[in-house]
């Protein structure tokens, strides 16, 4: 008898669905409680506040305020250029990953507690530091300046910024599965023909796809919240530099409670989808690729 057959399984819900126990262990129904209320008190319950106080606006006065100018701009700044951001932490991310794993130089155990440095930094302390970096009279802006490249107070600074703030999740989430790939496979690859290049693309990479995905979402979604590090350096001009966080805290200081929370509910929705879209590509590339 397979042991699909043969393992436990819990009460029936209406409509036949049953809860499948992960292990013979006791405590499933207590910690799925504990999972389910902690879940619904810290995430779901504000979440749908939000979208309830939202709806008050009616679909109509929604669709109102998505369609602002003001508001299609900063939405095309926020997720725009943070998808760009997490495209590119998933890339040097990756790169950054591989060079602390594979290879030993001095210096490497520093550079690998570097990479966490944005996390414990706090995010008013990272843009003022980068907006004095990358300012006109600044070190690398004095240097970019004679070029007709300006970062700071631009689009292209909320880009810097939020590359800087993203790329330790890509490299935290590769880091432990580059670690723990077997070497025997890439050996292997070399034995049956394969140049080093075949061996990168068809045996190691599709390997960490999955892991690369996951720190794509995490770098994405921590990009398009961001607010600390970008207001000080992003310029915050409207239609140009004005992030959806920034729009948000703009109308609660104008008292328009319900416009901000609109846009919120907005850049909810907007999050949640992309999101799904990026988690239903990592299932996929973990069935495609997972016993690679």
């Amino acid at each position: 008898m397979s042991d699909a057959a043969t393992a436990p399984r819990g009460p029936a819900w209406p409509g036949g669905v049953r809860f499948r126990r992960p292990s013979a262990l006791p405590g499933f129904g207590l910690t799925f409680g504990f999972a389910a209320l902690y879940l619904s008190l810290i995430v779901l319950i504000p979440l749908a506040a939000l979208v309830l106080r939202a709806s008050g606006l009616g679909l109509d006065g929604i669709w109102r305020i998505a369609t602002m100018p003001r508001v299609l701009a900063a939405l095309q700044v926020s997720f725009g250029l943070s998808f760009a951001a997490a495209a590119v932490n998933a890339v040097f991310g990756l790169v950054v990953a591989w060079v602390l794993t594979r290879y030993r130089f001095p210096g490497r155990r520093l550079l690998d507690a570097m990479v966490d440095l944005p996390f414990a930094l706090p995010t008013a302390v990272a843009g003022i530091a980068l907006a004095a970096i990358y300012a006109p009279n600044g070190w690398i802006g004095s240097l970019l300046a004679p070029f007709g490249i300006k970062v700071a107070f631009t689009p292209l600074g909320i880009f810097v910024a939020l590359v800087f703030i993203g790329l330790p999740f890509v490299v935290r989430t590769v880091q432990p599965l580059l670690a723990d790939l077997d070497r025997e496979i890439e050996e292997a690859s070399a034995t049956l023909g394969a140049t080093r290049r075949q061996t990168v693309l068809r045996v190691v990479l599709p390997s960490l796809l999955p892991a690369v995905l996951t720190g794509f979402a995490l770098a994405f979604g921590r990009a398009v919240g961001e607010y600390g590090s970008v207001i000080f350096i992003a310029g915050n001009m409207p239609f140009r530099s004005e992030i959806v966080p920034l729009l948000i805290v703009i109308q609660l200081e104008e008292f328009n409670y319900a416009g901000a929370t609109a846009i919120a509910a907005i850049m909810l929705a907007i999050a949640f989808v992309s999101l799904l879209a990026i988690n239903l590509l990592q299932a996929w590339s973990r069935r495609r690729f997972g016993h690679v």
